[in-house]
């Protein structure tokens, strides 16, 4: 992970910061191209070797370390407002197909029985509450109160059911747009957030669009914001996670080069003395990295499987932070780096991750009656009975949910392995009828509304064949925005290849379909080509990159009828069936 080992010194005269609105070349194509600006495909302006008084000061490590855009500050005068606005502009967007028709169709549809209602009874009581027989029908009649006052077991923590009661305590629990409301803001949120991150890690406005308009025009994505289901709120803290990360990856390489910029300017000989690069300074508390835990505590809170991207980010800061010591010129970079970052890293991420999770259960703590709640103090323990009964309550009840995920493999029609996910081979199907001749918007025999969750077929199949492109560029290239993405996609994938007997279904690639969009984002980059190209190449590129988001928008507004519910005829359905499996 990081930049080349050898980044040269560049003299003052080597020329002007990189455009932002570059392509590769001064955001992402060549490894630490970050600390080459203004210079050409044959280095010329480079001075390899250079004084250490010039190679130590404050403002040379810090371009060597994260390069010249350090900020949207840095930008010029004229793009600063576009750093904003174009990621609002894709949110709009993304808005605008969310939010139209939200309340269609007036169903619970698919697993919406059971988190929409789980959330009125956070509402009522703060914990789940079981429900009667028939209580959908009453639910979407608009009389939810028919609830009873038993508890009922689940097996999700609370995060996303008080996410999805938000928006029934703004708008009502009797209308499905009360239902669906936080689902369709945070899917917009995460438009907005994901064209901030893309802009961030390619140093490319082009690209931050490009994301924004890619994530926003997605049928996956749109379905899973227009369904109050618990996905899209982990895929939304997986992704706050990961832009704290990127904010903390440049403030602890700022940190770093303001301390050995200190060092050396009171050294005589111009750099810091031996001792102090044995293993480098300490950085200090990091807040975006404690603002990560955070994230990655509500994540875990919404679904189980955020202890995978828990793990795999911290381990991805950590590497980020190996990889800038050695950068700088740390002697014991590793030891120091694990020391100095990987140890505080643990103590910023995991026990603020746990103490934000303990604390999204309080509903289940204040009540006296929710499921397990007094489970310990019938079941004393010699070894556990130290414990609180609440904790030791708690913590039966995990074992319980974790004993039930375990063996959860009962068919389901829609059930997908993971080894499909990727061309999804297997779309779950949230919602299907047939109208009748004469209803609103049927005028034949045969008539349809549907929602199926498939993803944008150019958006899915090319970003799949991106990964093996970006893996290249990591392992051959060394590009540490490279590895950054395949360790989201990794996170949220790879770890459901460990459960094959487990039911698992295609909607739960929400959580790193992000990463997917920016590794396809990585190639698109790619072919832009870099600053140092010749006109001809960087025009022919450009248009390539719009020939493609045009063609990915007019097939999302091919697809859009089957994932928003529209009525269609239904041999226009069956034209958008383009795999027997997807049926």
């Amino acid at each position: 992970m990081g930049n080349v080992t050898q980044t040269p010194t560049r003299t003052p005269e080597a020329g002007p910061a990189a455009s932002p609105t570059s392509g590769p070349s001064g955001a992402h194509g060549r490894a630490g191209s970050q600390g080459r600006s203004g210079t050409g495909r044959n280095l010329e302006g480079h001075r390899w070797i250079g004084r250490p008084a010039e190679a130590n000061t404050a403002e040379a490590l810090r371009e060597r370390l994260i390069g010249s855009l350090q900020s949207w500050r840095d930008y010029p005068a004229s793009l600063r407002l576009w750093y904003w606005l174009i990621p609002a502009l894709t949110a709009a967007l993304g808005g605008v197909l969310r939010f139209v028709r939200l309340d269609t169709p007036r169903n619970l549809v698919f697993d919406e029985t059971y988190y929409v209602k789980d959330a009125y009874s956070f509402l009522v009581s703060g914990y789940e509450r079981s429900w009667p027989d028939r209580a959908n029908d009453s639910f979407i009649a608009g009389n939810p109160g028919v609830l009873l006052n038993t508890p009922e077991y689940v097996v999700h923590p609370p995060v996303g059911k008080w996410m999805i009661a938000a928006g029934m305590w703004l708008f009502g629990a009797d209308n499905p747009f009360g239902w669906r409301f936080g689902a369709a803001l945070t899917g917009t949120l995460s438009v907005f957030l994901l064209a901030l991150i893309a802009q961030k890690l390619f140093r490319s406005l082009t690209l931050g669009a490009v994301a924004g308009v890619l994530l926003a025009v997605d049928g996956h994505h749109l379905v899973m914001s227009r369904t109050s289901l618990l996905d899209i709120f982990l895929m939304f803290w997986i992704l706050a996670a990961f832009g704290a990360l990127l904010m903390d990856r440049d403030d602890g390489r700022r940190r770093l080069a303001a301390r050995l910029g200190r060092q050396a300017a009171a050294s005589p000989a111009g750099r810091p003395s031996a001792l102090q690069l044995t293993t480098g300074p300490w950085l200090g508390i990091r807040w975006w990295r404690l603002a990560a835990g955070v994230c990655l505590g509500l994540a875990v809170g919404t679904k189980w499987s955020g202890l995978f991207f828990l793990a795999g980010f911290g381990l991805l800061s950590v590497f980020w932070d190996l990889s800038a010591r050695r950068i700088a010129g740390v002697h014991a970079w590793i030891s120091g780096g694990i020391l100095k970052d990987g140890i505080p890293a643990f103590l910023s991420i995991v026990p603020v991750a746990a103490a934000v999770y303990g604390a999204t259960w309080t509903g289940w703590f204040r009540s006296t009656d929710a499921y397990f709640r007094h489970w310990a103090e019938t079941n004393p323990s010699a070894e556990w009975g130290w414990l609180p009964d609440a904790v030791r309550s708690l913590a039966h009840y995990h074992l319980e949910a974790y004993k039930f995920h375990q063996g959860l493999s009962s068919d389901h029609p829609y059930e997908a392995s993971a080894w499909s996910w990727l061309v999804m081979g297997r779309p779950t199907s949230f919602f299907y009828e047939s109208p009748k001749q004469g209803t609103p918007g049927c005028d034949l025999s045969n008539c349809t509304t549907a929602i199926l969750s498939v993803g944008n077929p150019l958006i899915w199949w090319s970003a799949a064949v991106c990964l093996g492109i970006l893996l290249f560029w990591w392992a051959g290239r060394r590009d540490w925005r490279a590895g950054a993405v395949l360790a989201g996609v990794a996170a949220g994938y790879l770890p459901w290849f460990m459960y094959p007997e487990r039911t698992t279904f295609f909607f739960y690639a929400v959580s790193f379909e992000p990463f997917l969009v920016l590794a396809l984002v990585y190639c698109l980059g790619l072919v832009l080509g870099q600053r140092s190209d010749p006109l001809w190449r960087r025009r022919s590129g450009f248009y390539i990159v719009v020939l493609f988001v045009v063609a990915a928008v007019l097939l999302s507004a091919f697809f859009y009828p089957v994932w928003t519910a529209e009525v269609i005829p239904y041999q226009e359905w069956r034209l958008r069936m383009w795999m027997p499996s997807w049926i």
